[in-house]
Parts: C-alpha cells; sequence; structure tokens
C-alpha cells in the first residue's frame, strides 16, 4: 500500500532534503526549500523477483549508430539559426519568456508553417480556450493546413491526446498548467513540473515526436520552477525584450543540438513575428549622426556580430553626490570605467552625472564594448561628436590598457560591409588581422589613444 509522506525540494536547482533548510546545500540559494507532498509506492519487483522490472544490455561504443540527426525547417530562418540548423526530431525544447513576449505566437506561427508543409501538429493550450487560439490565428492569416488543437491541463488525457493523433510536432503551452493526477500538489509545484516534464521527455524520446515546452518565467526572467527543468530538456531558448519595444531576442542558453548563445532577431508587428535577417541594420536604424555622446561598436551573439549603438549622457550633477545609470549593461561595470577614465585619462566625472544606455532593448555582457562606452562618455563630456562612420570595440584594463578580443576579424567585415570606414580597435587584434582589412584598422594600445583619436576625427 502507497504511503503518503512530506519532503522539501530547493526551488532552484530540485535538491531534496528530509527537513526545511535555509540555505540549499546544492546551489547555496537561501529560503529556496518549498514543501511538497509525495507518494512512496512499492516498487513492483524486487532483487528476488525481477518480473515487473525490465532488463537492459550493455552495447559496445562501436555498435553506435552515428548517423547524424536530420532537421525540419521551422518556416523561421531566424529561429532555425537559433536550434543549430532546424527542428530535431524527438527533442524536447523548452521556451521561456515574460507574458505577452510572443511565445504561442512563435510557436502557432511554427506550427502554421508545418502543417502546410505535411507536418502533424499537436497544439495544446492549458491557458486558453480554443476560441482565443482562433482569434490569434485568424490574425496570422489563412491557415493552409489542419492544426490539431487542444484545451486540456490534465498530463494523463494529453497522453492519450498524443496516443490517438500521432503528432510529429507538439505544443504544451505552459508546462506550469499541466497536472497529473498522481501527484498530490497543485500545478506549477515543483514536483508538478519535474513529474510531468519527465513522462513528455519519456513520450517524444519513445515516439521521435518533437515537443515544444512553453514556460513561465520569474520576476529574475529565470523559468519558474525547479532548476532541474532546464537540465531535463535538449534546448531552452530564452525570449527577450521589452513587450512595449518592437524588436524581440530569441536566445539559446542550452542547445544539445547546436550552439549556445545563438541569438534571433524578430520583429512584432499586427500578423505576428517577423524575421529581422539584417540586425545590425535595424539597431543602428534612427540614429542620430553629428551628435556627441554616440559610439557604435560591434558585439558577437553566439556566431554572429551585430552593430549597436552605445550612448552616452553627461550632465552636471545639481546634488553633492552624482548620479550613474547603466542601461543594458552592467552597472558596476560602468563604475569600473568611470573610475579608469579618471584614473588614467584624467577627466574628473566627480561633479557629473552619467547615463549610458544600449539602444534597441540589447543587454551586453561581453567587456568588448568597454572602449565604445569609454569613448561615448568622453564624447559627452567634451561635447565632442564621433565620427559619424567610426565604430570601436576592446576590453580596457585598469590599468588602461586595451586588451585583444575574440572574433576581431569578423567584426570588422561587418563594420565594413555596413560602410564604416575607420575601425578602432585594440593593437594585439592587429596581428592576426587579414591584409584586405587592415587599411580601415586604426589600432590604440591604451586609453589615452583613444582620447587623442576622438579629438583628430
Amino acid at each position: 500500500m502507497a504511503k503518503k509522506t512530506t519532503v522539501f525540494f530547493c526551488k532552484e536547482c530540485g535538491y531534496e532534503s528530509s527537513k526545511w533548510m535555509g540555505q540549499c546545500p546544492g546551489c547555496k540559494s537561501w529560503n529556496s526549500f518549498v514543501e511538497e507532498p509525495v507518494k512512496i509506492s512499492k516498487p513492483a519487483g524486487t532483487a528476488r523477483d525481477s518480473g515487473g522490472l525490465r532488463r537492459s544490455a550493455a552495447t559496445s561504443l562501436k555498435e553506435v549508430s552515428v548517423a547524424d540527426h536530420y532537421r525540419i525547417p521551422s518556416g523561421m530562418g531566424e529561429l532555425d539559426r537559433v536550434l543549430g540548423g532546424g527542428i530535431v526530431p524527438g527533442s524536447l525544447v523548452l521556451l521561456g519568456g515574460d507574458p505577452g513576449i510572443g511565445k504561442s505566437t512563435i510557436l502557432l506561427q511554427v506550427s502554421k508553417y508545418l502543417t502546410e508543409h505535411g507536418t502533424k501538429v499537436l497544439y495544446v493550450s492549458g491557458e486558453e480556450s480554443l476560441q482565443q487560439i482562433r482569434l490569434r490565428a485568424d490574425r496570422m492569416g489563412e491557415f493552409g493546413g489542419d492544426v490539431r488543437m487542444a484545451s486540456e491541463t490534465s498530463l494523463d488525457v494529453i497522453e492519450e491526446l498524443i496516443a490517438a493523433e500521432k503528432p510529429d510536432f507538439c505544443v504544451i503551452d505552459s508546462i506550469q498548467t499541466i497536472y497529473r493526477e498522481d501527484v498530490s500538489s497543485a500545478p506549477g509545484s515543483v514536483s508538478q513540473v519535474r513529474e510531468c516534464t519527465n513522462i513528455l521527455m519519456q513520450t517524444a524520446k519513445q515516439n521521435n515526436i518533437t515537443i515544444f515546452l512553453v514556460g513561465h518565467v520569474t520576476k529574475e526572467g529565470m523559468v519558474a520552477g525547479p532548476r532541474v527543468l532546464e537540465h531535463m530538456v535538449d534546448t531552452v531558448l530564452y525570449f527577450e525584450g521589452d513587450r512595449s519595444a518592437v524588436y524581440r531576442l530569441l536566445r539559446a542558453v542550452k542547445n544539445r543540438f547546436g550552439a549556445t548563445n545563438e541569438v534571433g532577431v524578430f520583429e512584432m508587428g499586427e500578423n505576428g513575428l517577423t524575421e529581422v535577417e539584417n540586425p545590425s541594420e535595424y539597431m543602428l536604424n534612427g540614429r542620430p549622426l553629428g551628435m556627441s555622446g554616440s559610439s557604435v561598436t560591434c558585439v558577437m551573439e553566439g556566431t554572429r556580430p551585430m552593430l549597436l549603438e552605445i550612448q552616452a549622457l553627461v550632465a552636471r550633477t545639481a546634488f553633492g553626490l552624482p548620479r550613474r545609470t547603466a542601461v543594458g549593461i552592467d552597472f558596476n561595470r560602468l563604475n569600473l570605467l568611470i573610475a579608469v577614465i579618471e584614473k588614467r585619462a584624467g577627466i574628473s566625472l566627480g561633479e557629473y552625472d552619467v547615463y549610458v544606455n544600449i539602444t534597441g532593448g540589447m543587454r551586453v555582457s561581453e567587456p568588448s564594448i568597454d572602449l565604445a562606452v569609454v569613448l561615448s562618455i568622453i564624447s559627452g563630456y567634451y561635447d565632442v561628436p564621433a565620427g559619424e562612420h567610426d565604430i570601436a570595440f576592446g576590453e580596457i584594463g585598469l590599468t588602461g590598457e586595451i586588451r585583444g578580443i575574440s572574433n576581431a576579424p569578423m567584426r570588422v567585415r561587418e563594420a565594413v560591409k555596413l560602410g564604416y570606414t575607420r575601425v578602432i580597435l585594440p593593437e594585439v587584434s592587429m596581428q592576426r588581422m587579414p591584409k584586405e582589412l587592415r587599411d580601415c584598422c586604426v589600432p590604440v594600445r591604451t586609453i589615452r589613444d583613444a582620447v587623442r583619436l576622438l579629438s583628430k576625427k
């Protein structure tokens, strides 16, 4: 007979304990343990009676097939790029993002394309009625194929639907609304999310069905529920961007079938999401020319170089303590760069407020934007505009040196393609620069060299 008891789970990593603890021993998070009821049942077989157990045999490594996974186009090149070339049959993909960012929209668009090209699709929604889904579908245009729809939250019923429909592509929207009756806890709890995801993973692998799970995110931007959810799936995608903004960024933070940290750029319109094939041009659209406090840099998003504008406003403070504001970059990094400017360039910013913003709603963590941020701040301080065809990238150290960065030739090619004629970059990055790109490059060694270039624009 089954015995009911309660255990404590860590919401962040899924660590299990018989008692509550203030700090998780696994991930070191504080106040992350929640109590969940579980049901412990006696196994069907024992060591002496293994009739109910499944036997497994080891296989030689040489006998394992190494055939490449064939991929199914999704109809959206940006999504295929993030997935590593297309949809892999039998994979389990988790798509997270803020409410209203476009998660359901992009999956419905993919379902529309797949059905029009002969793929059987099952769309299961636990949050919306069939009428609500139909209204969204009508805004996308006429569906040439037949997308099978269901509004259901019971996992047992969903399993029966998958067995009856035998789809090739299945969408579960969202995993936090799905529950299993055997688990005596509310939908969205640690036990429910982990159990439902485990069953859906087995269903995807055994039946070679691609399943997309939609996940809600917390205020910290992580998928709600146990962190072990991200470890169970094959691919984790995040939709980034502001709901009030036009552009959406789809980022892969985990991918067993391709590169991680790839980014796809989309534009939200009346008829759904459209691809942005040249994001650099879109990000620089509307850039003011001849204005101080503005510079252009190039960042690497996965394997894609992307040009961004960095704006800085330097204004005399009205209070005793100057204000620092960073949008799109790390606040502590901005304070570090301001300290380097004061110490190594001899520019005092103690009486000035400094505001730095990366346009387009992008968030950048790589240090290659340091040089562009410094040039924007100095440009705003002296009220001297940078060159209209100048672009800068490079990491700045605490001694004022400009250090090398990765993929410098690829960044220079992207800048030249968009019409930039002077590329300010670290001197050490010139060692592997192709000859055809050297003419437009201006190497600098220290932050003082970059300041002198600004005055000689």
